[in-house]
Formats: structure tokens, sequence, C-alpha cells
């Protein structure tokens, strides 16, 4: 399949796909954002009927005693809760069953979930499967496959990055094969997000740091592909300048509760953008590595990221010199090419000054067949990337992203 007739393929897939998704309901959720939303959200659930929900987490958070303020709300209006903490990260085929037979258990109306990336995936995945009849979410990989209409989800994000809340995916781990997978469909985007930065200025700095880079990763991977709207771009713009400006302090001095704030908006703008214009190659290569290795994914995204925006070439420069402009790295009188190398420059910079490592050395090469074939299972030809990678150069990514630059 590494050949021409199969990129024009892809091509024409992307194409019908893009005037397909204009018909589909793009209405962006119910947003709560500012310090102490989290106390207005049992208001909002008990004029909506939700008298019975669902709370997925995990066990940290729950320890932690973040949802404490929210629990005490939701028994003030009358609302049952019950709890599932078991998300691990990278959430599992498994938590969802699992979640989803708790809801159906209690009859519950709705589906809070609390926390970073995994509870939010988890959350929507036990959406899927509550009341599916069935164990089996794998055959809802893929885009449109759900279609129908799902337990509303609440999303409570605790990080500033995935992004999940402001999205129409879901990504979940194969427990048996130890690999992921999306789930992308319109019935999956949350009913209502609630952006606290008081819930994030208690981060360490090294989830600060991964989740921080994986919204920059969203942000790009979405601009430079070719399923944009002028919406998409222009929350992608307003994106990349709250997240560089603000990502260094918020890692710095996490207690900065305007910049926690602007990181969370920028996450939720990042996720809202690549729900429509996809994701790419770096993220169908972050996906395998944190389904065998023990590295987050926004640290994967973050490491990946350089590798493949040079491997683009000049093809995605002006793109990357827009992002330049709105980050701020422009400086007066560069070209466009000074541009995007300074922009992709600055994301190494970043990445070293948030002690983000430059390769991936659990990369075992073993491995590398199964993981260059989901990747690019992935990737093709649902992302409309401004390259399509074959799986010679899928091969060649992996090994870079092992063994550094001078693997060239």
């Amino acid at each position: 399949m590494e050949n021409k007739s199969y990129e024009t393929y892809a091509r024409v897939y992307q194409g019908i796909l893009r005037q397909a998704v204009k018909f589909l309901n793009w209405k962006p959720p119910l947003c709560l954002r500012g310090a102490g939303m989290l106390e207005i959200l049992p208001k909002t659930l008990k004029v909506r009927n939700y008298n019975k929900v669902l709370i997925v987490t995990d066990e940290g958070i729950r320890k932690a005693g973040l949802m404490d303020g929210l629990l005490d709300g939701l028994k003030s209006q009358g609302i049952e809760y019950f709890i599932y903490d078991g998300t691990v990260p990278n959430p599992t085929d498994e938590n969802t069953v699992e979640a989803a037979a708790m809801f159906n258990a209690h009859q519950c109306d709705a589906i809070i979930g609390f926390g970073g990336g995994s509870p939010l995936d988890c959350a929507k995945g036990a959406a899927v499967m509550a009341e599916a009849g069935h164990e089996n979410i794998r055959q809802y990989h893929g885009l449109l496959k759900v279609r129908r209409k799902l337990p509303p989800v609440i999303a409570v994000p605790t990080t500033a990055g995935t992004g999940s809340e402001g999205t129409i995916a879901t990504v979940i781990t194969d427990t048996e094969n130890k690999t992921k997978y999306a789930i992308m469909d319109p019935a999956l985007r949350p009913e209502i997000v609630v952006l606290d930065a008081t819930l994030t200025t208690g981060l360490p700095r090294e989830i600060t740091a991964h989740t921080g880079m994986d919204a920059v990763s969203h942000v790009v991977e979405a601009y430079i592909n070719q399923s944009n709207t002028k919406a998409t771009r222009s929350m992608a713009e307003e994106a990349i300048r709250l997240i560089f400006q603000n990502l260094p302090e918020a890692y710095h001095n996490g207690k900065n509760k305007k910049a926690r704030d602007n990181m969370q908006y920028g996450a939720y703008l990042a996720g809202r953008t690549f729900t429509r214009g996809y994701v790419g190659n770096i993220h169908a290569m972050a996906h395998q590595i944190g389904a065998k290795y023990p590295v987050t994914h926004g640290e994967a995204n973050a490491v990946i990221m350089p590798y493949v925006l040079e491997e683009y070439g000049p093809v995605i420069h002006e793109d990357l010199a827009r992002l330049s402009d709105a980050a701020g790295i422009s400086e007066a009188g560069e070209t466009v090419e000074e541009k995007a190398q300074a922009f992709i420059s600055s994301i190494r910079d970043l990445n070293a000054s948030l002690g983000i490592r430059e390769t991936i050395l659990e990369i075992e090469e073993d491995d590398l067949d199964e993981m260059v074939d989901y990747s690019f299972a992935e990737a093709n030809p649902l992302y409309p990337v401004p390259v399509i990678f074959t799986k010679g150069k899928f091969r060649d990514m992996y090994l870079k992203v092992k063994n550094g630059p001078q693997s060239d």
C-alpha cells in the first residue's frame, strides 16, 4: 500500500469526508469558566433534572479531595451520586465496561468525568457502553460508528491539555492487544464543560508540562492538516497564544490562577480545534508508544512533534509561520521559512525548559512492526495530514524518536 495510488485514495476519502462533516452538529458544550465554577455545576444539573449521576474519576483524584466540594453541592441539591474510581492511565476497554455497568445498575441520568484525560475519556467510553447490551467497545472504533443518543456527559478537567472536554473523541486502550484506538462521533461531545482553574493549581510540574505540550500538539496538528475552517484556525491561533504565554508560568508558579485559567481555556480551544481539524501522524505514533510503554501521552507527543514537523518540510512552512506569529515568536523581517524553523526550535526549547527529554529510549525495535502497522492504520485514510507517511516512513520516525537526530 506504500504507493501513489493509495495516497490518491486517501486524499479522495478525506475530501469527501471534509464535505460530509459540514452537515454534522458542531455546537460546542455549555462552558462554565472561572474560579469557583464547580460550585455552579450541581444547580445546573438539578435544573436539567439529573437526579442520579455517575462520577468517573481515578483513585488519586478521589484521595486528593478535589471532588469534595462537588459532592457537597450534589448533596445540597438532592442529587444522588455514585463514584467509579477505577480508571487507569490510558483508560481501558475494561474500565469503560465497569463504569457503564455501575451507571446502569443505579439507573443514573448523567455521567460526570472528573480528572485528567483518562477519566474524561473513560466517562465518554462508559456513555457509549451504557445500555449497549454487549461488552465490545472496539466495534465503535473509527468515525461515526456510535450513531445513537448517549447519556449526557459532563466534563470537569483537572489538567490543562487533553482537550477531551471539547472533542467528539475518546481514546481507549485494548487490554488484550495493548494498542490504542479512537472512537469519534458527535454523540461523544460533552454537554457541559467546567473550567475551574482552582482544580489545577496543585498539579505537579511534570503533569503541567506533559499536558501543556499535549495541548500544543493538538493545535499544531489540527492547524497544519487539510480540514481546517476559518473558525478552527482562529481558535488554534488563540490557543497557541494562550499556551505559549502561560505554560512556562503555570509550570514554574503553579499557584498563579490567571496562568492556570488561561491554560485551561487554551487547552479547551485546542480540543475544539482538533475535533474538527483532526490530529495526525504525531498522535498516531504517540498512541502506540503510550499503549506499550510507561510514557504519558503528552510527553510522547512533545518528543515526537519536532521530528515529524521537520520531516514534513516546506509544505507546512506557511502554517508554522502563522503559528509563530500568533505565539509571539516571530521577529521583524523574518522569512516564512525562518519563522517556521523558529517555531520548530521553540518547541524543542519549550520541551527543554519543561524538563521534557529529546528521545524515548523505551521503544523496542522488536515492537516496531506492530507499532508501525497500527500507526499507519490509525492515520490512514482518515487523518488529513500534510504528508501521508508510508509504513517505511513511520518506522524511520520511530527510530528517530528512539535514537535522536543522529539517526538521520
